[in-house]
């Protein structure tokens, strides 16, 4: 196959790479979540649980939660969390991601137990988990707004559960609980574990259910704190020791733009010679390379990722991709991000795309395979090698005669 420059098809594999599949997946969630709480309305229009859930008295609750309501709150609740994990796929968060995992596996576990009417709804969150974990990589963010989204959607959860279980179980209660605000009052005194006395379980029911409630809130104050403070202290770590460090130390640098076995190997070659090298590896594929080496994740061909890798104060960007055209991208970048003495090496893999790359004019053109051959076929024929050919061979030019 001929290589066309710019190649369309090395340009449609970019654009589906910088394609927010994110985006698309919290819709779908989302919509997951939609459906889910569809049964929930119809049955306010049918049986005016609107008017059930604006009760006060504890009769009117437990009648309420006998006919249905329990079931009616957890979908509510269930179906709220779904979406509100939604806004937080948006933000690539890991924590999104895995409550929505959660959440969708609680979804098709209901859908399946119901059976009839929901096997629609089954099948499609079974296909969104599928989904949710193929594109897991895209998820890697400890979002502080993910974060907060998961505290609140927790709290009002355990609310929810707490006020309605002391309601239903109010005389159970010394003195009994009869109204949403007490309830409420002693489901926080109960979370926050401070104990007034004031209010306490009189029944083995009660003493379980206020039990469940401590335990419950313990857990979902430390995994709220620890999910909204961790990625605000992460974040301003990682600012301090991966930005400004080393953006101080990015200076008269290499900058290597490439996973290839050949980046892999002259990576290490540079270190054992003491080069500070910035390597630029593209975010869905990991990389080989030391825990300790200076690594970017992102596209090289854009602009304002060689400019985070200090392309301005660089010596050499190393455009050593497998793919020509993506190359030839880099190179056509870093001569917008590079500074006046930084130089532009290109790789070339396949000879016949040798004279498309010097049309973007870099500095360098490697070309292992014109060498590789070259040298086979002249010690075969028992031709002299010498050290300018083999420089002439492994940067790209002609020799006399071609």
């Amino acid at each position: 196959m001929q290589f066309h420059f710019p190649s369309t098809v090395a340009r449609s594999a970019r654009q589906m790479r910088r394609f927010p599949w994110h985006w698309l997946i919290a819709v779908l969630v989302a919509i997951d979540g939609f459906v889910f709480l569809q049964p929930f309305w119809q049955a306010i229009s049918r049986q005016g649980l609107l008017q059930a859930l604006q009760v006060s008295d504890t009769a009117s609750v437990t009648a309420f939660l006998d006919s249905g309501g329990i079931a009616q709150m957890s979908r509510l609740m269930l179906g709220l969390g779904v979406q509100v994990m939604a806004v937080g796929l948006l933000y690539r968060a890991r924590i999104a991601w895995a409550m929505s995992l959660l959440l969708l596996a609680v979804v098709g576990t209901y859908s399946l137990w119901h059976g009839q009417g929901h096997l629609g709804l089954l099948v499609y969150t079974v296909v969104l988990v599928a989904v949710l974990i193929g594109y897991w990589r895209h998820f890697d963010r400890a979002s502080l707004t993910a974060g907060s989204l998961f505290a609140v959607l927790s709290v009002a959860s355990l609310l929810v559960y707490a006020v309605f279980g002391i309601l239903y179980l109010g005389d159970e209660f010394s003195p009994p609980v009869h109204n949403p605000v007490t309830a409420l009052y002693f489901s926080i005194v109960s979370m926050s574990t401070v104990g007034y006395g004031d209010i306490s379980p009189q029944t083995d029911a009660a003493r379980l259910f206020t039990i469940s409630i401590i335990i419950l809130g313990i857990t979902v104050f430390a995994t709220s704190i620890s999910a909204v403070v961790g990625p605000l202290i992460g974040g301003n770590i990682r600012r301090l020791v991966r930005g400004r460090t080393s953006h101080i130390m990015r200076k008269n640098h290499i900058i290597l733009a490439g996973v290839s076995p050949l980046a892999q190997s002259l990576h290490t070659a540079l270190r054992q010679r003491g080069h500070d090298v910035t390597t630029i590896v593209p975010v869905a594929d990991g990389h080989p390379y030391p825990a300790d080496a200076d690594v970017l994740e992102g596209d090289a061909s854009e602009t304002s990722i060689l400019q985070q890798a200090g392309a301005a104060q660089a010596r050499y960007i190393l455009a050593l991709r497998q793919d020509d055209a993506e190359n030839a991208f880099i190179v056509m970048a870093g001569r917008e991000a590079g500074g006046p003495d930084t130089k532009l090496v290109a790789l070339v893999n396949s000879p016949m795309h040798l004279s498309k790359i010097r049309r973007v004019n870099p500095d360098i053109v490697i070309s292992l395979q014109a060498l590789g051959s070259e040298i086979l076929a002249r010690t075969l024929s028992g031709e002299i090698i010498d050290e300018a050919l083999i420089t002439r061979l492994l940067f790209g030019e002609k020799t006399p005669g071609q």
